[in-house]
């Protein structure tokens, strides 16, 4: 994956924009690396918003946690983000991103 996110990571800085990287995201080896990234955190053995820690996962075999997770993924839809730049306390400016169904609420305060 390392090369892949090399590849990504160069043609963002060129300013590029990305359209479907569904494919990268659900492949196995992407997957598995966030598995393995999650577990090796320190806080890995606090349960999630499901309520369960990460040893019920272990408790999975490899192929049932990836088809699992990339069936979950398969419909997935973002939602569009509207992208405000904010000035910071030395000058200058960072981006937010204001999640769609909070964008009316939003403006007010902009």
């Amino acid at each position: 994956m390392t090369d892949t996110f090399t590849d990504l990571y160069q043609r963002a800085k060129n300013k590029e924009s990305f359209h479907s990287l569904n494919d990268i995201i659900t492949s196995r080896n992407n997957i598995l690396l966030a598995y393995r990234t999650i577990k090796s955190n320190k806080g890995s053995k606090t349960p999630g918003t499901d309520g369960n820690p990460i040893v019920d996962i272990e408790e999975r075999s490899e192929n049932e946690l990836v088809e699992e997770i990339q069936s979950r993924l398969k419909n997935y839809c973002p939602k569009k983000v509207r992208r405000k730049l904010i000035e910071k306390d030395n000058g200058k400016m960072r981006p937010l991103g204001i999640p769609c169904i909070l964008d009316r609420i939003i403006q007010q305060w902009f």
